[in-house]
C-alpha cells in the first residue's frame, strides 16, 4: 500500500516541476522552434511583398540620369531592413497564431496540456522566441534601418544627378540660440579613415544681440561639421557697433555650436526613419530654440515601447490560438485573433493622436493600450479553457 501510494507522487512530481521551472526544456525549444518557424515564414512573404511593391514603384524613375534597374534594385534593397523592421510587429502577431493554431491542429497542443503545461507556461515560451526576433529588430532600428535608408538615397541621387556626392540641400536655414545658419548647398564627404562629415558650401552666420540687434554677419565659402562644433574656412566677418561697422577676413574659424548633422537633416530626412539617438539630438535642438519637437517626440517614444508593444500584441492574441483545442474553428478563432491583435494597433494610433492633439506625455499615450491589451488578454487566459 505504502508503495502503490509513493508511484503516483513519482510521476506527478515531472509534471508540476515542468510547469514551474523558469529554465527552458525541450518542450520550450519545441513550441519556440514551431513559432519561429510560422513567423519567419510569414515575415519573409510580407517583406517579399513589400519590397516588389516598392520596386515597382521605382520604375518610373528608370532612366534619369544613370539611374538604371539594377540602381533602383539596389536603391530598395538597402531599404529592406527598415522595412523589416516595420512589418516585424504583423508578422510576429501572425506567425505566432499560425504556430500555435498548427500544434492545436494536431493535437500535439493539447499533448502538451495533458502533461501538465499551463497556458501560462506555453505563452512564456512563445514569448521568449518573439522576444529574441524582437531583441534583433530592436538592433536593427537603431544601426541597420538608418544606415540603410542613407545608403538607399546615395544610390538614388548620386545616380539621378552626377553633381551630387550623397545629399545635396538647397536654401539651408538652422538656428542655433542667437545664431541664424543659412547655407546655399552641402554635401556628405568622406575622409581618408572612411570617416563621414557634413560639408556646407556658400555659409552665412547672422548673430543677433539679446534685444534682437544685429551683431554681425560671417560668410564662409565652406563649413566643415566637427565633433561639438564647425570649422569654417575663408572666413569674411562684418561686425556692427553702435556707431561704426567694420570688416575682417580670416582663414579659418571655428564655431563652437552643439548644432549637428542630425538636426540639420530632420528637415530632410522622416523623423521614423532616424535612429533614437538622431531624434534625441533633433529634439534636443528643437528644444533649445523653441521650436516644435512634438513629431520628433512621437517616434522616440515610439522606439522605445516597440519591444513591450511587440510582445504585448502576442500575448494578447495567444488565447484565440487555445480555446477548445479538440474542437474545429481554428480558422475562425485565427482569424478573430488577429482582428483583435490590429485593433490594438488602431487604438495606439488614437492614444498617440490624442496626445499629440492635446499635449499629453507620449508615454502615456504608448502604455495606455499596451496595459488595456494584457489586461483583456489576462482575462481571455482565465476563461479560456483547455
Amino acid at each position: 500500500m505504502d508503495v502503490s501510494e509513493r508511484r503516483p507522487r513519482a510521476r506527478a512530481a515531472p509534471a508540476r516541476s515542468t510547469s514551474m521551472k523558469p529554465f527552458p526544456k525541450l518542450h520550450d525549444t519545441f513550441v519556440a522552434r514551431a513559432v519561429l518557424g510560422t513567423v519567419l515564414l510569414t515575415w519573409m512573404v510580407l517583406l517579399g511583398l513589400d519590397v516588389m511593391l516598392a520596386l515597382v514603384n521605382e520604375i518610373g524613375e528608370i532612366g534619369k540620369g544613370d539611374y538604371g534597374f539594377g540602381k533602383a534594385v539596389a536603391h530598395v534593397a538597402y531599404t529592406a531592413p527598415r522595412r523589416a523592421y516595420t512589418l516585424f510587429p504583423t508578422a510576429a502577431v501572425i506567425g505566432a497564431l499560425m504556430g500555435l493554431g498548427q500544434l492545436a491542429s494536431s493535437s500535439e497542443l493539447t499533448a502538451l496540456r495533458a502533461v501538465g503545461l499551463s497556458r501560462r507556461r506555453l505563452s512564456i515560451s512563445v514569448a521568449g522566441a518573439i522576444a529574441f526576433l524582437t531583441l534583433l529588430m530592436v538592433a536593427n532600428g537603431e544601426t541597420l534601418g538608418p544606415w540603410g535608408d542613407r545608403m538607399s538615397n546615395v544610390v538614388k541621387q548620386t545616380a539621378t544627378n552626377r553633381d551630387t556626392v550623397v545629399a545635396r540641400y538647397s536654401g539651408l536655414w538652422a538656428r542655433e540660440g542667437e545664431v541664424i545658419l543659412n547655407a546655399q548647398g552641402g554635401q556628405e564627404r568622406s575622409d581618408g579613415s572612411g570617416k563621414t562629415f557634413l560639408e556646407l558650401r556658400d555659409v552665412r552666420l547672422y548673430e543677433f544681440e539679446a534685444d534682437g540687434r544685429l551683431k554681425s554677419i560671417s560668410h564662409a565659402q565652406v563649413a566643415e561639421h566637427r565633433p561639438g562644433s564647425w570649422l569654417l574656412h575663408d572666413v569674411t566677418r562684418t561686425l556692427f557697433d553702435n556707431k561704426s561697422v567694420h570688416t575682417e577676413t580670416v582663414p579659418e574659424l571655428q564655431w563652437a555650436s552643439k548644432l549637428d548633422t542630425a538636426a540639420l537633416t530632420a528637415d530632410l530626412d522622416s523623423p521614423r526613419y532616424l535612429a533614437s539617438a538622431e531624434l534625441r539630438e533633433a529634439m534636443e535642438y528643437r528644444e533649445r530654440n523653441g521650436l516644435d519637437a512634438n513629431e520628433f517626440e512621437e517616434h522616440y517614444w515610439g522606439r522605445w515601447f516597440y519591444p513591450l508593444n511587440v510582445l504585448a500584441l502576442c500575448l494578447a492574441a495567444v488565447p484565440f490560438a487555445f480555446g477548445t483545442l479538440r474542437s474545429g474553428g481554428l480558422g475562425r478563432r485565427l482569424f478573430i485573433g488577429i482582428v483583435f491583435a490590429l485593433g490594438f494597433w488602431l487604438a495606439q494610433i488614437v492614444f498617440v493622436r490624442a496626445a499629440r492633439a492635446f499635449q499629453l506625455d507620449y508615454r502615456i499615450a504608448y502604455i495606455a493600450p499596451t496595459l488595456l491589451m494584457l489586461a483583456l488578454s489576462g482575462v481571455l487566459f482565465r476563461r479560456r479553457s483547455g
